[in-house]
Parts: C-alpha cells; structure tokens; sequence
C-alpha cells in the first residue's frame, strides 16, 4: 500500500524578526539609540578607536557640545559608553572591553572626577 500524500502548508515563510528591514544599520533598536539619543550627539566611529583616552576625549568633546543631552556632560557621556558596553554583550571580546573600561577610567580624569 502506497502512503498517502500529507499536505503541506504552501504559505511562504515569513523572515525572522529583524531581518527583513532594507538596511543592516536598521536593524537594532540599540544602534538607533546609539545614533539618534537625546543622550549627546558622538562623533562617527568612537566606539571603534583604539586609543581609550581617544575616546574619552571624543565622548568628552561630543557631551560637552551636544545640544540634545539631558544631563550634565559627564553623565552623558558615561551613560553612553556604558549603553554600548552593556548592548554589546558577550559578543564583545575581551580585548575590547579592556579597552573600554579603560575609556571609562580615562574618562572620569578628564572630567576630573578621579
């Protein structure tokens, strides 16, 4: 006796969440934040510097101009490396935390809050 045939639902898959918006850089509500936050205005690639008083100075320079921030300067720019160390994860190797944690510490002296 030949098996009988089962029907298959014929709907197309729809894409997991997230993965169907045009553009990568659209695709976390995190990197929105990163971008558009009323936090402060950051300069273009400061997470990625290698320099953990590089980019201590940019986050320093970004809270002290930006008109969108809602805190005091320091805060701001704490607030917001902090936000991108805690989004990032486990996926963030260990190099690059070390990195900056350290920001966080030369941050804190260029603000003169050692």
């Amino acid at each position: 006796m030949a098996k009988a045939a089962t029907r298959h639902n014929t709907r197309p898959r729809r894409p997991a969440r997230g993965h169907a918006r045009g553009r990568q850089g659209a695709r976390y509500w995190s990197g929105r934040v990163t971008r558009q936050s009323d936090a402060l205005d950051l300069e273009g690639g400061v997470f990625k510097l290698r320099d953990p008083k590089r980019i201590a100075a940019s986050l320093k320079r970004s809270a002290e101009r930006s008109r969108r921030r809602k805190a005091e300067p320091y805060r701001s720019a704490l607030s917001m490396l902090v936000f991108y160390i805690n989004r990032a994860g486990r996926n963030l190797p260990a190099s690059r935390r070390r990195t900056l944690e350290k920001a966080k510490i030369e941050l804190r002296r260029q603000f003169g809050r050692e």
